[in-house]
Order: structure tokens, then C-alpha cells, then sequence
């Protein structure tokens, strides 16, 4: 899909603020509200927009742990990529987990309660996953940027 610099608008606004109604972003942007209503219909069935949420502050909840998991698998156990990655979508600990290059297979982002919760999705859940040969965690001490939000500066407009 091809966007232009009122694409790159609108999406850098619902980025700000996803609950904004269609007559302020259209505002903001300055198009009709149904010249708005229809790109960002556009935006969303050409799968840039992927979908809207509600972002949780996981220490105001009491996830006081976050940690960076790397894990690498046993190459010797038969569909130890599909068993890991169906293993994985059972883990509400598991907010993220990505394939990577380097010495591990997988980078794992973990929220727990505390030590304790974290030691037990560790050793009940994950050392007990076939195939899983390492695990390398790193306990995040301070968050210095957490975001979803992809600047606009980086995608390129066309016009």
C-alpha cells in the first residue's frame, strides 16, 4: 500500500492517542470527516493498521518482573520449532517472543508477579519444554523507552 503524508498523519495521531474520534483526527489532519473515515478504513484493511489496544502499565498491576529470555533448542528433536511455538502460546507470561539469529533460536519478553513466579515459569514451564537445550535471562533493572509506536520520520511517503 502506498502512503502518503496525510496517511503518515493520520497514523502518527492514532498512534498518540488510538480512542481519538473521527471528526478530531480529521481536524487534525485536515480532511472531511468521511475523507478521514475512508483512508482510515484504508489504513486498516491494507493491514497497516493492525489492531487497537489499550496499553496496561505492568508494575501498576503487579507484574514487577520483566525479563529478555534467550532460548536455544535441541536441533536433534523432531518438530522442535512447532512443539516450542505452540508451548509458547499457552505461557500468559509470554508477551513477546521472536525468532532470532545468533547463538540462541528464540528471544523471549517475560512479565511475572516476582522472582518467585518468574523461578517457576522458568523451571516448571520452560526447562521442561522438549527440545530446550539453554536459557540466558536478563532481568530488566529500569526501562529507559518501552513503546509500540513506529515513527512516521521512518516511513517513506509517496506523492
Amino acid at each position: 500500500m502506498q502512503l502518503d503524508a496525510t496517511d503518515l498523519k493520520i497514523l502518527q495521531q492514532l498512534q498518540a492517542d488510538g480512542r481519538i474520534s473521527n471528526q478530531d483526527l480529521a481536524d487534525k489532519v485536515f480532511l472531511s470527516p468521511s475523507s478521514c473515515l475512508r483512508r482510515v478504513r484504508m489504513l486498516e484493511e491494507g493491514g497497516i493498521i493492525h489492531h487497537y489496544c489499550a496499553v496496561i502499565d505492568a508494575a501498576a498491576v503487579g507484574l514487577e518482573v520483566d525479563a529478555f529470555v534467550q532460548v536455544t533448542m535441541r536441533r536433534d528433536v523432531e518438530q522442535w520449532h512447532e512443539n516450542f511455538s505452540q508451548a509458547l502460546q499457552q505461557w500468559p507470561e509470554v508477551v513477546g517472543s521472536y525468532i532470532i539469529t545468533g547463538d540462541a533460536n528464540y528471544l523471549l519478553r517475560v512479565r511475572a508477579r516476582n522472582l518467585k513466579h518468574y523461578s517457576a515459569f522458568v523451571l516448571e514451564r520452560l526447562y521442561k519444554t522438549t527440545g530446550v537445550l539453554d536459557i540466558r535471562s536478563n532481568i530488566v533493572l529500569q526501562t529507559l523507552k518501552d513503546t509500540q509506536q513506529i515513527a512516521t520520520s521512518l516511513l517513506v511517503a509517496t506523492e
